[in-house]
């Protein structure tokens, strides 16, 4: 098939390499416009743009996927077929009628689970044990479109965001595959989604990613691997007074719970407030009073400065005994 291929950051990626290695033919890419970025304000390549320049397919970069000159330009690719991953625009129902087989989705969720733009943060903040990746046939309404093939992913207790999106990219280039080749050989079944059973994952902003230590501690270090690494969990220092105010992201989350009887292993009594770093410690690092139960963090990216273990951090601090988060 010629595919007209819709996508920006590297999640696309596999979709694009395991098309090419079947035999598809990538008739361009379709991303959004190189945007300035960085300290210089230099403009910034997609990944996908940097992909189809390598491999040289053409590369179209609309500021608006509905505009006639942009869907003329695409016509004149004579695509058989659309595929979208992670384009990160919603199409017109012009764009998404252009090649006469339609456009397919590569979604990283079980739909009708987690529609929206952040799935795979939401699977993990919201304690999910399985995810995965559903090819859909495209219309109008978001991610409401029927389901072609899917792909489950268990989320162990560590995953992070950062690993699951790597996991879909490469589960939904596979199934894309098998999905196409099923409309080849005209035996695809499309069913259609449950929109009862329909869940949201919104995009997630800075504020979604502070962290609230009054939540239980299993929710506080979901919300941390959720976030990681974007737009990664953080919190403000109450304490010291030095640094009060000074913002201080959190990653490498590892859930603890005080034992019978009130008092934990660090001298902690139950009714701590949240927020309170009950260890501070040169070598293991921190532990946070959480709602209920308490949590180590394993690493963190303090304002201005590089990712580092809490342990290294703490080394740092002029008096690690007076630390508080807000």
């Amino acid at each position: 098939m010629r595919v007209l291929f819709w996508g920006t950051p590297e999640f696309g990626l596999p979709s694009l390499e395991a098309m090419r290695r079947a035999g598809h033919d990538i008739a361009g890419v379709v991303t959004n416009p190189d945007r300035r970025a960085g300290r210089g304000r230099r403009p910034r390549t997609s990944p996908v743009k940097a992909w189809a320049l390598e491999a040289g397919v053409p590369v179209l970069q609309p500021e608006r996927p509905g505009d006639e000159a942009f869907l003329a330009a695409a016509r004149r690719l004579r695509p058989d077929i659309s595929v979208v991953a992670a384009y990160g625009r919603l199409l017109p129902q012009a764009a998404l009628d252009l090649p006469p087989l339609g456009s397919l989705n590569v979604h990283a969720s079980l739909l009708p689970a987690l529609r929206g733009a952040a799935p795979i943060n939401w699977a993990i903040i919201r304690g999910h044990r399985e995810s995965g990746v559903s090819i859909q046939r495209m219309v109008a309404e978001l991610d409401a479109g029927p389901v072609l093939g899917q792909t489950r992913i268990r989320i162990p207790a560590a995953m992070t965001a950062g690993a699951l999106y790597a996991e879909a990219a490469e589960a939904g280039g596979a199934r894309l595959v098998a999905v196409l080749g099923d409309l080849a050989a005209g035996r695809a079944v499309e069913r259609a989604q449950d929109d009862a059973r329909a869940t949201w994952a919104p995009k997630l902003d800075r504020e979604a990613a502070r962290i609230d230590w009054s939540r239980p501690a299993a929710e506080v270090a979901n919300r941390i691997r959720g976030c990681d690494p974007w737009p990664a969990a953080w919190t403000s220092l109450a304490a010291p007074a030095a640094l009060a105010g000074r913002t201080v992201q959190c990653f490498e989350p590892c859930v603890d719970g005080p034992p019978a009887g009130g008092a934990d292993a660090d001298g902690a009594l139950s009714g701590t407030a949240p927020g309170t770093v009950i260890r501070a410690d040169p070598v293991r690092g921190l532990r946070v009073a959480t709602g209920s139960g308490t949590v180590a963090i394993g690493a963190v990216k303090p304002a201005g400065r590089r990712r580092m273990s809490a342990a290294e951090w703490v080394r740092g601090l002029p008096d690690p005994k007076e630390v508080r988060f807000d």
